[in-house]
C-alpha cells in the first residue's frame, strides 16, 4: 500500500523529498502535484517502473506519449537535438509554466525511448516536483492522472487520488489541491509552433 507524504509547495521538506527520492531510486511509482494537474511517474532511467506504468495507462511503451519532468533548462541538452536561439528564447520565456512543449528527441533518450523522435519536456511551476527532480539528478516520467468521472476529466483533491491509487503506487504526494485543465502543448519540432492542445499555458508566450 502506498504511504501519503503531505509536502508543502511554498517549502517543501528535505526529509520527506528525500524519501521520494529514494522510492523512485529504487524503481518505484509516485503520484506527485505540478502546476496543472496531479501527475504519475518514475525515474526515466527504471525500465520496469516505465513498464509499470505503460501497464496501468492499458498501452505499449513505443506507443506513449510520456513527457519528462526536468527541474530547469540545463537537462535539455540530455535528451534533446540542439535547438536554435528562438526555440531557447519562448522555453526560456514560458518556463517554468503549464506547458508541454515537443521537441526533437536526442541519441541519448533513455532505453525504453530509443525509437521516438521527439520528447515532451515539461518544466512545471511548482517547487516540490521540482526539487524531487533536482534532488534525483534526472527527469522523470509523467503522465496525468485522469478520472473516470464524465464531468471532471481530472481528480483534484488528493485524498481521493490515494483512494483510487494507494495499492497501484508507492508514495503518493499532498500538495494540496490540483488543478483540472492539463498543460498546454506546443510543438516545436517543425518550422512554426503548433497548438497541439490549448490548456492551462496562455499562448501569449508564442
Amino acid at each position: 500500500m502506498a504511504e501519503f507524504i503531505k509536502i508543502y509547495d511554498e517549502n517543501p521538506n528535505q526529509k520527506e523529498i528525500d524519501k521520494v527520492v529514494k522510492v523512485l531510486q529504487n524503481g518505484g511509482l509516485v503520484i506527485y502535484p505540478t502546476d496543472t494537474v496531479y501527475g504519475l511517474g518514475c525515474d526515466i532511467t527504471k525500465i520496469k517502473a516505465i513498464e509499470k506504468i505503460a501497464k496501468i495507462k492499458g498501452i505499449k511503451i513505443e506507443k506513449s506519449n510520456f513527457s519528462f519532468v526536468c527541474n530547469s533548462l540545463s537537462h535539455l541538452s540530455d535528451y534533446v537535438k540542439q535547438i536554435d536561439s528562438v526555440t531557447f528564447k519562448l522555453l526560456k520565456r514560458a518556463l517554468p509554466g503549464p506547458y508541454t512543449f515537443i521537441l526533437p528527441g536526442s541519441q541519448n533518450l533513455p532505453k525504453a525511448f530509443k525509437k521516438k523522435k521527439t520528447v515532451g519536456i515539461r518544466i512545471p511551476d511548482n517547487s516540490i516536483i521540482r526539487t524531487l527532480v533536482a534532488a534525483l539528478g534526472n527527469p522523470i516520467i509523467t503522465t496525468s492522472i485522469k478520472d473516470d468521472d464524465d464531468i471532471l476529466e481530472y481528480t483534484t483533491d488528493p485524498e481521493l487520488i490515494f483512494e483510487k491509487w494507494q495499492h497501484l503506487v508507492d508514495i503518493v504526494i499532498d500538495g494540496g489541491y490540483g488543478g483540472n485543465l492539463a498543460s498546454t502543448i506546443i510543438d516545436l519540432t517543425t518550422d512554426e509552433p503548433t497548438v497541439v492542445r490549448e490548456g492551462k499555458g496562455s499562448l501569449d508566450v508564442l
